[in-house]
């Protein structure tokens, strides 16, 4: 016999159908008032009957017959699984909304949505479906802690990112798993473990769990950690192939922000004069409706300028009107980058 751990007045609606009785037998049968049944059946899971009421309803169900038993369990299950599926769906919802959010740097409003699910829901009682759903909202908080800059400890990117990959892992699902892998290689490359992060970057590259546009991702910033570690003239080279990956697959996008890594290596190699090129592309071409995008540009074309004593405070400008739009936003990271490349140039 189905039993009801804590009764709420959804299961005393599904009993009452089950018995097919009126909401007036029904409170008679239970010798309760009709008031109170009404109550139960507005409130559904937000209202708990008294534990002597619980007992009266723990008789009931007992003493019904084998069919009306029957019918409750189906009915209560039915119910279980309806809510849970508008649950899946507002979930999801949320996720579509904060990935929105993300993009925009609306860091607190993502968080906010994140948290309400994250928060609330323990994993292990979860069904495949909302384990899946917790961990698509934790690989997203971690791209919002790497946004902001917290990348290593209990609150950061790195610890939000392995716990939606021992998820993904449970889930058997390759293909996340290894976007979570790509997104901690970006976070060793952001804690400047840059020869540990090229080498994971190039063996993403080939890595056949993920998409074509992922592996051209990982090829361009096997390029941007080789940049960053000086070898800026093999770091181009590997970047022009991904750049021409990104063509051929139709990424007008990544198109231009390999563009805008390209003009880095080739201002790191000293090809001042290719690096302007290259950062006009990207300048031009790009999609600049993300504050983290128009950073990230800005950044680049005043880390340009700034090489070349003629152009000097044309590049201090642009780095000031990027600093003031990171500091806006939250963007931590890219606040040290700026004032990295100034404090270099001052150097």
């Amino acid at each position: 016999m189905v039993s009801v751990q804590q009764w709420t007045g959804r299961e005393a609606r599904a009993l009452r159908a089950a018995l097919r009785m009126s909401s007036r037998a029904f409170a008679d049968h239970l010798g309760v008032a009709l008031r109170t049944i009404a109550k139960w059946e507005s409130l559904g899971t937000a209202t708990r009957p008294r534990p002597d009421t619980q007992a009266i309803l723990d008789t009931a169900l007992a003493r019904a017959e084998a069919p009306a038993q029957a019918r409750f369990e189906e009915l209560l299950f039915t119910e279980r699984e309806s809510t849970r599926s508008a649950d899946h769906e507002t979930w999801t919802e949320d996720i579509e909304r904060a990935v929105a959010c993300i993009g925009r740097q609306n860091f607190s409003f993502a968080t906010t949505l994140l948290n309400r699910w994250l928060a609330s829901r323990d994993p292990c009682r979860l069904d495949g479906n909302g384990r899946y759903l917790y961990g698509r909202s934790l690989a997203l908080l971690g791209d919002l802690q790497r946004d902001q800059g917290a990348i290593l400890g209990p609150l950061s990117a790195a610890h939000s990112y392995r716990t939606a990959r021992a998820m993904f892992t449970e889930l058997d699902i390759p293909r996340r798993v290894a976007q979570i892998d790509l997104s901690l290689a970006v976070v060793q490359e952001m804690s400047g473990w840059l020869e540990a992060s090229a080498r994971q970057y190039e063996l993403l590259a080939t890595d056949e769990r993920l998409s074509p546009r992922d592996r051209a991702r990982a090829q361009l910033w096997v390029g941007t950690a080789l940049s960053k570690e000086g070898n800026n003239e093999y770091a181009a080279t590997v970047m022009v192939s991904a750049t021409r990956t990104f063509e051929d697959l139709g990424e007008p996008e990544d198109w231009s922000v390999a563009h805008q890594k390209l003009a880095l290596a080739h201002r790191g190699s000293g090809d001042l004069k290719q690096a302007l090129h290259c950062i006009d592309i990207a300048r031009t071409t790009g999609t600049v409706d993300s504050p983290m995008q128009r950073v990230r540009l800005d950044t680049a074309y005043g880390h340009i300028l700034l090489s070349d004593a003629a152009t000097r405070n044309d590049g201090l400008y642009v780095l000031d009107q990027a600093k003031q739009v990171a500091q806006q936003y939250g963007l931590s990271h890219q606040l040290r980058s700026i004032e990295g490349i100034r404090m270099g140039r001052r150097g």
